[in-house]
């Protein structure tokens, strides 16, 4: 495993604040997040069913949770996984050794300045990260068509919207908007929606959205 530094200048509103954020959130990150992170293992199950990617790069991996589920379903991948926290690419560091060089770890702000070393990626997956990026998404999502391989696949899994404001506005204080503007920007990118779904979690306190897009 390698790791690699600097970049563009970040997008993810403040990165300041951002990594003040999550200096305190990662050590506790893994134990409480389960609880309303719905999906995540589901995303890569349905991806599996599509696509059989070489190269895989995860925008916002915090932890690695999901990069050591994408090594697993995808044993002859390499991978990259990329956060803006020195914290969660720690965690992210110890989980992901065993894997030796087939994941690689950046500190890296994923914007306009595509980040592209050697081919194109065949599965871009972004889990529980757009809704934080803000302004921003929509820049995300073009760029993403620029290093998405021809038949390669994006995989997004993230809050979609609640009908409840006090909730949205407490999600607000944690960096998260729920307005629908994820679905509503991927339907303008002109990328191709596959498997698109929307659930409700905790009896309708928000939805969650899961979705799969291609060039």
């Amino acid at each position: 495993m390698h790791d690699a530094g600097g970049g563009p200048v970040n997008i993810y509103g403040s990165s300041a604040s951002l990594s003040d954020y999550y200096r305190w959130h990662a050590a506790i990150y893994d134990w409480t997040r389960w609880t309303f992170l719905f999906g995540r293992t589901r995303l890569i199950h349905v991806a599996v069913e599509r696509v059989q990617p070489r190269r895989i790069i995860e925008i916002g991996c915090g932890t690695g949770k999901n990069l050591v589920q994408l090594a697993r379903a995808f044993p002859m991948a390499e991978i990259v996984g990329m956060d803006l926290s020195d914290e969660m690419l720690g965690k992210a560091r110890r989980k992901t050794d065993r894997f030796g060089s087939r994941i690689t770890l950046l500190k890296y702000a994923y914007n306009q300045a595509t980040y592209l070393a050697g081919d194109p990626f065949d599965l871009i997956v972004f889990s529980y990260c757009l809704s934080m990026i803000n302004p921003g998404y929509a820049e995300v999502l073009h760029t993403c068509q620029k290093d998405l391989s021809p038949s390669g696949c994006l995989a997004i899994v993230d809050f979609h919207d609640t009908p409840f404001r006090w909730f949205r506005e407490w999600m607000g204080l944690n960096h998260v908007r729920l307005d629908g503007q994820i679905l509503e920007a991927l339907r303008l990118s002109g990328l191709r929606l596959g498997h698109c779904d929307l659930r409700r979690a905790y009896g309708g306190l928000w939805r969650v959205l899961t979705c799969l897009a291609s060039r």
